[in-house]
């Protein structure tokens, strides 16, 4: 058990001829208890100091291995961030990349769709043209016949008969015509 001031205090030593002055040895045994009190409670601050040292080391511990925690949770927050972004911007490429292709196609069925219809208005145009110069020139082969300069002169008789033909050929120019036209609005319909 270790010496306390109180001991030092209540230590009496035996007497002997020519020992020490009592005197002197109890100022010393004083001096003693004064500065082992002293260094007792140097020693007490001491330790409350380390404690206290102690406990906040152990709080800086525990706040390092908090961030240490906390840091290896926020990298892989980070990397799993950085996987489900890079996951996602390659579905919206290939999300692009498809309607890029659908759009792309729907183009093209379009552009050859008119491009066929284009054609189609060309052959129609070229066969209208066809019919309407058949037309012309039948109406111009009429005009040039030499029927038509014997109109103009002759007798009443010639011209009752030529009357009579010109109905007749008429109505027959007349059904050519109506034919050809009903030939031609059937043939429109049914582009």
């Amino acid at each position: 058990m270790p010496l306390t001031p109180l001991d030092i205090h209540n230590k009496e030593f035996g007497r002997r001829l020519r020992g020490y002055d009592e005197d002197e040895v109890n100022e010393f045994l004083d001096q003693i208890i004064k500065d082992y009190e002293a260094l007792i409670r140097e020693n007490k601050e001491l330790q409350n100091q380390a404690l206290n040292l102690q406990e906040k080391l152990n709080h800086f511990s525990n706040i390092e291995e908090t961030l240490s925690k906390t840091i290896i949770v926020a990298q892989e927050a980070a990397d799993e961030v950085k996987n489900n972004s890079k996951k996602e911007a390659q579905l919206i490429i290939k999300e692009a990349e498809k309607n890029a292709d659908r759009i792309i196609n729907e183009a093209l069925s379009k552009s050859r769709k008119v491009a066929m219809e284009v054609e189609e208005l060309k052959k129609q145009a070229s066969i209208y043209r066809m019919r309407f110069r058949s037309l012309v020139e039948a109406q111009l082969e009429l005009l040039s016949q030499d029927g038509w300069e014997s109109l103009e002169g002759g007798s009443l008789l010639q011209r009752e008969s030529r009357e009579g033909r010109e109905q007749r050929d008429g109505g027959e120019n007349r059904l050519s015509r109506e034919r050809e036209t009903r030939e031609m609005r059937e043939a429109l319909e049914r582009e």
